[in-house]
């Protein structure tokens, strides 16, 4: 097998995307700009939304999956009164109304999309459609039919109304959630019409805009060494999970592809060092040791301070799924 060209840079860089830019652009820049062997993105921000987007480079794209899983945070204004086909500005109208609801209405109405909802994505999407993307398929006129789809909206509030035409929210939501949709059915549910008109991400799961950078910084696009002082440590996103803490002989074996028993390894927090306290899985309570040794309960298995492997915990034992080449 061919091995990558270029850098072996491992971690997570969050980018400040900018409106106009594509997810994929975003990934091209990074991996021209740190030289980076291994570069990928952890959901995709439509080229009109600026904000978070988390890039993965070396074997954090290994994790990719603990950042598409979590919570999104998001800012969006909404045009009353006149559909999109795409349900944003860059779409063609479809549709107008004379209706501008008012601050009461729009307040009780966004209680019906907060829990778990069903909305249908908008045509303008990725999801592929017997085999071609959504987007594809409406770009060339062809008719989108989408299935509905379940998603989590933990919280949706008004934010401001600056006037008649237009109004501002911020959405806290899980995964596959598309705030085009949640808009344009807002929209109808208050008796009208609309489509967003500015997106912005504020977060994506453990990262936030304080985490940010800007690809057009002139710090950044003086010299590559000063990405360096922007990467996150793999382990950032992998904090919610149990972590297991390895002898060296130990992680020998899982990078091998071998598993260890469960009851010789010790359990500590993925976000403390190397020195934290550890204890034994032997010592744990029995709800714990279930919990850890049940099902298909995901855990990461650290060696000091190194990475090695994910691992399910099955049977009594600890098998890899996920071997880290630090």
């Amino acid at each position: 097998m061919a091995k990558h060209k270029g850098k072996p840079i491992h971690g997570w860089l969050v980018v400040d995307k900018a409106q106009g830019v594509t997810s994929s652009r975003v990934v091209a820049q990074v991996k021209k700009l740190t030289g980076a062997a291994k570069v990928g993105h952890a959901g995709t921000l439509d080229p009109l939304a600026t904000g978070i987007l988390p890039i993965a480079l070396g074997e954090a794209t290994k994790t990719v999956s603990y950042v598409m899983d979590g919570f999104k945070e998001y800012c969006f204004t909404m045009v009353w009164g006149e559909a999109r086909d795409s349900d944003d500005a860059e779409g063609k109208v479809i549709g107008t109304s004379p209706v501008r609801p008012e601050k009461s209405d729009i307040i009780e109405g966004l209680k019906e999309f907060v829990g778990e909802i069903e909305q249908i994505p908008p045509a303008f999407s990725a999801i592929k459609v017997d085999g071609r993307r959504a987007y594809d398929l409406a770009r060339s006129d062809q008719e989108v039919a989408l299935s509905p789809r379940r998603v989590h909206v933990e919280n949706f509030e008004l934010l401001e109304i600056p006037d008649c035409d237009h109004a501002t929210f911020r959405v806290f939501c899980g995964k596959g959630t598309y705030i085009r949709s949640l808009a344009r059915d807002l929209a109808q549910h208050l008796g009208t019409l609309g489509h967003v008109s500015v997106l912005r991400r504020t977060r994506v799961g453990p990262f936030c805009e304080s985490d940010a950078i800007s690809l057009d910084s002139p710090e950044l696009l003086g010299h590559i060494g000063a990405f360096s002082g922007h990467l996150l440590p793999v382990l950032t996103v992998l904090d919610d999970i149990p972590a297991l803490a390895l002898t060296e002989d130990q992680a020998r074996c899982l990078k091998n592809g071998q598993a260890v028993p469960l009851f010789k390894v010790k359990v500590r927090s993925a976000s403390c060092g190397p020195e934290s306290p550890s204890i034994l899985c032997e010592d744990l309570s029995p709800d714990l040791l279930e919990k850890l040794g049940g099902g298909h309960t995901e855990a990461c298995a650290l060696c000091g301070d190194r990475l090695v492997a994910l691992v399910r915990c099955e049977e009594g034992r600890i098998r890899p799924f996920r071997v880290f080449n630090f």
